[in-house]
């Protein structure tokens, strides 16, 4: 009778765990497309400036905030 219980049990753990490990393998994000833009008049795609011509991104600017606008931020 323990045999049986025995057996019974370890099949159904083996089942559910091959089920657990069926289901997170390979498992990869989609890739996401990027648009690419086309001209107004004739329809066809654009092609993007090259890499030099690109002007470089500006650097982003950490502002402080004055007394006032922290007081008043205090307030609400």
């Amino acid at each position: 009778m323990a045999d049986i219980m025995k057996e019974l049990v370890g099949g159904i753990v083996d089942s559910v765990l091959k089920e657990i490990l069926k289901k997170t393998a390979g498992r990869t994000a989609t890739k996401r497309k990027k648009r690419q833009s086309r001209s107004s008049s004739t329809g066809q795609f654009t092609s993007k400036p090259s890499a030099s011509a690109r002007k470089p991104p500006k650097k982003q600017v950490s502002r402080r905030k004055t007394g006032a606008s922290r007081s008043r931020q205090k307030r609400s």
